[in-house]
């Protein structure tokens, strides 16, 4: 499906990027992937038609401009050429998320020396009973690896950042991954060896209940008090061995803040901590980093 290797140095005989870029979201399109042009900085590289409106304009494209973002991807490649004529400069291209043929899902690993985040999937796949499947796999210029794919037509399954576990995000519907071949200012996204001929293989129905989000409560249910809302975090975190202590704490600390549920559940999960092995010194600084995460991804 994709070969692609370093870029060798450039000189001033060399392919300008955006031509670079081109082709390979060209050889994308012809797989039914939808594209569109991204700069450097992996933010898509045609600004917005509605960047000076005195009122922000909520438009994906209705408008007929160039300029939405991941709302401009398109397999034509008559579309694909236009969008790079619009953007000289770009020197890569985005992959939409969610949409045909493919429905494409991003699983983007951080592989980063000391995170935990391979070993936090190895432990969803050994507790849910699934496996990811032989797929194509694409390496970031930090080394991470996203792993592509394919979900059922008329899911959604939505973006999210550490939800599933620490260091492992998720881009689905309304996002995009960057495709092999793109250069960033860290460098090149690359296909991993071997998997450049597969296509995005089916996503494990286990692995999709987990990416998708809990059906809503009935109107009559009502919500009982945040000690037993949170009961199933606290035993999560009970339930770790070693060499998972640290991730499973993490992981609940930041579900417990994105619920509100953050200061009421920090001594009871301080307390499954210690019962795991963890010092108290350890338990406070764990949770005091999902602490900052989460406020952090608030403001953005």
């Amino acid at each position: 499906m994709y070969e692609t290797k370093p870029m060798a140095p450039t000189d001033r005989h060399a392919t300008p990027p955006a031509t670079t870029a081109l082709a390979h979201a060209l050889s994308a399109a012809e797989r039914g992937l939808a594209v569109f042009p991204l700069s450097r900085t992996k933010f898509p590289a045609l600004r917005s038609p509605h960047h000076d409106d005195p009122v922000p304009t909520p438009c994906r494209g209705e408008c007929g401009s160039f300029g939405h973002g991941v709302y401009d991807a398109s397999s034509d490649p008559h579309q694909v050429r236009a969008l790079f004529a619009a953007a000289p400069r770009a020197t890569g291209y985005g992959i939409a998320c969610g949409v045909p043929p493919y429905h494409l899902i991003g699983v983007d690993v951080d592989t980063k020396p000391g995170s935990t985040s391979s070993a936090a999937l190895r432990e969803l796949a050994l507790r849910h009973l699934f496996s990811i499947p032989p797929t194509l796999v694409v390496i970031t210029p930090s080394d991470g690896r996203h792993l592509w794919l394919s979900g059922p037509a008329g899911v959604a399954v939505p973006n999210s950042v550490s939800r599933l576990a620490p260091g492992i995000d998720i881009r689905g519907a309304g996002g995009y991954l960057v495709g092999p071949g793109s250069v960033t200012m860290h460098g090149v996204y690359r296909t991993a060896p071997g998997t450049g001929h597969l296509p995005p293989a089916p996503c494990p129905s286990a692995l999709l209940r987990l990416l998708l989000p809990p059906p809503p409560s009935r109107r009559h249910a009502r919500p009982g008090p945040d000690d037993q809302r949170g009961a199933g975090l606290v035993h999560f975190v009970r339930a770790a061995h070693q060499g998972q202590r640290n991730t499973r704490l993490f992981w609940a600390a930041c579900r417990a803040h994105e619920n509100g549920l953050g200061a009421t559940l920090t001594t009871q999960l301080i307390a499954a901590a210690l019962h795991t092995g963890l010092t108290e010194r350890e338990a406070r600084a764990t949770i005091a980093s999902a602490a900052r995460l989460t406020a952090t991804r608030s403001r953005a």
